[in-house]
């Protein structure tokens, strides 16, 4: 289980899935991109972040944080039983909520889930299957979903299809609030504005004892895009946006020397970006050892 700690504040990457978004998916729905032969041309990669064949490699896992005594959890992936036309993701049966035990962490210990965006795979565990109805999975949590992201989805008409199981049912129970701008959680968690993958997509920044983080989302899905900010894919709803914002963040990160904390990244999932001296004006992400 991997942990990393900015100042007072601890992260725990808690996996659900590694497999499920296999090259083939990556490439048709996320990085198309992101080929063989183009990754091989980023040698600074981490092994850890590519297949034995030098494929992409993506995982699904929320990230715990705990914060002045605050149990945090950002994103809650793709969920069991949950019904899904595609069928890597229908109605998994995970060891979630055993590895959030591991980590220390019951369902009614945590206090706040942030949710980046209101895609499948980052709200799925709001909710579960108590035989009759879904439910909270954390009742004692406050979802935090960003305006104008939940109305985004409402004005779509997805609502009924994608977030009927994961997160009407924490909006009827009472749960949800709506957060605008940045936002701050703790003195030391705040979730700021990163748009382009969707509208009203957040990143998840800590800030402690001098030490910075920001955890992704899906801002950045694959470390490779630290080098090639410009791979986009269907996934990025505005794919103009979601480059013009990895560029600004990035430059904000080497510069403030920011360690970055991908959601979507396999182990090592954290690492902090520096110039590529191989390719003058690119950028290249060095794990944390």
């Amino acid at each position: 289980m991997q942990r990393f700690r900015i100042g007072d504040v601890e992260v725990v990457a808690v996996l659900e899935d590694d497999g499920r978004m296999d090259p083939a998916f990556i490439q048709r729905h996320v990085i198309p991109a992101a080929t063989r032969e183009a990754l091989a041309e980023l040698a600074w990669l981490d092994p850890g972040w590519l297949t034995a064949d030098g494929e992409p490699r993506m995982v699904t896992q929320a990230m715990l944080v705990r914060s002045e005594g605050v149990t945090i959890l950002v994103d809650t992936c793709i969920g069991n039983d949950k019904p899904r036309l595609n069928p890597r993701f229908d109605r998994l049966q995970t060891d979630f909520l055993g590895e959030l035990a591991r980590a220390g962490v019951a369902p009614g210990d945590v206090d706040v889930v942030l949710c980046t965006h209101l895609h499948f795979d980052h709200v799925g565990w709001n909710t579960r299957w108590d035989g009759a109805a879904w439910v909270p999975t954390f009742p004692r949590a406050r979802y935090l979903i960003h305006r104008r992201e939940w109305e985004h989805w409402r004005a779509s008409g997805r609502i009924d299809y994608l977030l009927a199981d994961s997160v009407q049912p924490v909006v009827d129970a009472g749960l949800v609030d709506l957060v605008e701008g940045d936002h701050a959680v703790t003195a030391e968690v705040r979730l700021v504005p990163t748009p382009g993958h969707t509208p009203g997509h957040v990143s998840v920044a800590i800030a402690s004892r001098g030490e910075r983080a920001v955890i992704t989302g899906d801002m950045l899905h694959h470390p490779c895009q630290v080098g090639r900010p410009e791979w986009t894919g269907p996934a990025d709803s505005d794919q103009q946006a979601a480059r013009a914002t990895r560029e600004a963040f990035l430059d904000e990160a080497r510069e403030d020397d920011v360690l970055v904390i991908g959601t979507h990244f396999p182990s090592p999932a954290a690492g902090r970006v520096r110039g590529d001296d191989a390719a003058p004006g690119r950028r290249r992400l060095i794990r944390l050892s």
